[in-house]
């Protein structure tokens, strides 16, 4: 893989810039924006980004900092689900927490934002209590967003409790967006101001990277990337006006800056530093590109998957219609195609070959794999296996030089198997998962030695690009995570089936 980032130099930068800030106050509550921990967005586009090089730089300055969750009552009471781990908010808190811990990093508590005692909350807020995590809980903010007065003042953030901290950093994060990251800081200033602590409040933020062009590659994939929450790039303009030099911002920061800035004054009592939605990030990644093409490229490649996820995520009914509008006007503005993805072509002739073949009305799924040499391999649905698993097999047999008549699992570890899951299990779905197949490969490689040499081989599948003619199920995505393949599908069900869907 070509290398278009400098990690280290963006460590560097970014932990610098942040003890710049800190050495401002007595103490510093750090929004951060994106994903806390497993950042693959920015792996994806910026080739030699490591997917937890934020956590990283929080580790760096661990004992200075503490770290407080949001997560908004009305995403927990709908079940929502964070899409690239296929699990709910809630559990996304969980999951937060303990990684976090892993990193030797000091979680204060949770915070409930927008709180009304809905009972699924409440379900929640008790479960995370009897574990021993503090919660805290926050009503909507009376007055928000226009009403300064009654905002600042002991009806608004002052009818929120006070988090109790002690570290000279307190970031502040959440399972995903719109979580209330932003109103707890807030609340948070104005106690602090009221016991006479000096607080400053930054946000920690990776895109959109404001010191790249407004249409760069770069930006536009994190346009791709939140067609759902319909973010745009802008110019800051705030920024020009006052510095008269051009930076990048997206609309939701530009549109709450002028009330946001009333109330820090407020709040404060004085003139904020912050004259712009710039100033108030944290961002130096602009910074560690090294190779301007490598990324280019690298981000073009991310807005063609992005384009598949949303036209995915539109087929299951998870995104409206603008979404998915939005994603094709960026996919025409940018000059690409999805065929421009090279895993396309190959998985869809082979497609559309078997289809002719068995005379079948519906698409037959097969899935195309690139290696990191280029090599494309294809696997075929049957009534064995599924696609995904058929691929998998396919390059792993590829990469120990197996010759591809010979079979890694034989019948008698497959037939129980089936057997189990068909009968005793009574399953509608008979044909092999990726992780059941994988699951008797691991059986099968202690007895045989050619399947423990292909076994061997599966890290080398990280960074492998693949796509499916048919929509995967979640089993099979998350199989594909794990081995650290990006794969991509497009929006046909691979059956007539309603529940019982692969």
């Amino acid at each position: 893989m070509k290398i278009g980032f400098d990690h280290k130099k963006y460590l560097e930068e970014q932990s610098k810039y942040i003890l710049e800030r800190v050495n401002n106050f007595d103490k510093l509550y750090l929004e951060f924006g994106g994903k806390l921990i497993g950042d693959l967005h920015a792996k994806r586009i910026l080739p030699g980004f490591d997917e937890n090089a934020k956590i990283k730089v929080l580790q760096h300055m661990k004992d200075q900092l503490e770290v407080v969750i949001c997560v908004y009552a009305g995403d927990i009471e709908r079940n929502k689900v964070r899409g690239d781990y296929g699990i709910t908010y809630d559990m996304e808190v969980l999951r937060l927490i303990d990684d976090l811990r892993a990193y030797d990093l000091d979680v204060n508590s949770v915070v409930i934002t927008r709180f009304e005692g809905q009972p699924a909350t409440t379900v929640f807020i008790n479960k995370l209590e009897r574990m021993g995590i503090k919660v805290y809980k926050h009503a909507p903010t009376k007055g928000y967003p226009t009403d300064v007065d009654t905002i600042v003042s002991d009806e608004g953030y002052g009818a929120n409790p006070y988090i109790e901290t002690t570290k000279p950093i307190v970031v502040v994060t959440a399972p995903g967006p719109n979580s209330g990251k932003l109103g707890t800081c807030l609340s948070q200033l104005y106690h602090e101001n009221k016991r006479g602590n000096s607080v400053g409040y930054s946000k920690f933020e990776t895109f959109p990277v404001w010191n790249l062009p407004l249409k760069h590659p770069v930006n536009i994939a994190y346009e791709a990337a939140t067609v759902d929450l319909k973010d745009v790039n802008m110019i800051d303009s705030f920024h020009l006006e006052k510095y008269g030099e051009t930076s990048v911002n997206y609309n939701r920061d530009l549109e709450l800056f002028p009330v946001l800035k009333k109330i820090i004054e407020k709040i404060t009592g004085k003139e904020s530093i912050f004259q712009s939605p710039t100033d108030m990030g944290v961002n130096r990644v602009g910074f560690g590109i090294i190779d301007d093409e490598v990324v280019r490229e690298a981000s073009k490649q991310e807005i063609i998957r992005r384009y598949f996820k949303t036209a995915c995520e539109y087929k299951k009914g998870q995104f409206d219609k603008s979404a998915y509008d939005t994603i094709k006007l960026i996919m025409e503005q940018v000059g690409l195609k999805p065929e421009d993805r090279k895993v396309v072509i190959p998985s869809r002739d082979y497609s559309a070959k078997l289809k002719e073949s068995a005379h079948k009305s519906d698409t037959c799924p097969v899935v195309a794999l690139e290696l990191e040499d280029g090599t494309i391999l294809t696997g075929k649905g049957s009534n064995l296996m599924n696609a995904s698993a058929a691929v998998i097999l396919n390059a792993i047999k590829h990469l120990a030089n197996i010759l591809d008549d010979m079979h890694l699992l034989s019948p008698a570890i497959l037939e129980p198997i089936v057997n189990l899951k068909t009968k005793t299990l009574a399953s509608r779905t008979p044909e092999l998962s990726c992780e059941e197949i994988l699951m008797a490969l691991s059986v099968s490689a202690v007895t045989n030695p050619t399947a423990y040499a292909a076994m061997e081989k599966l890290p080398m599948l990280k960074g492998a690009q693949a796509h499916s003619t048919t929509i995967l199920s979640k089993t099979d995505e998350q199989t594909f995570r794990e081995l650290g393949i990006d794969v991509t599908c497009d929006p046909e069900y691979p059956s007539q089936n309603l529940y019982y869907a692969n």
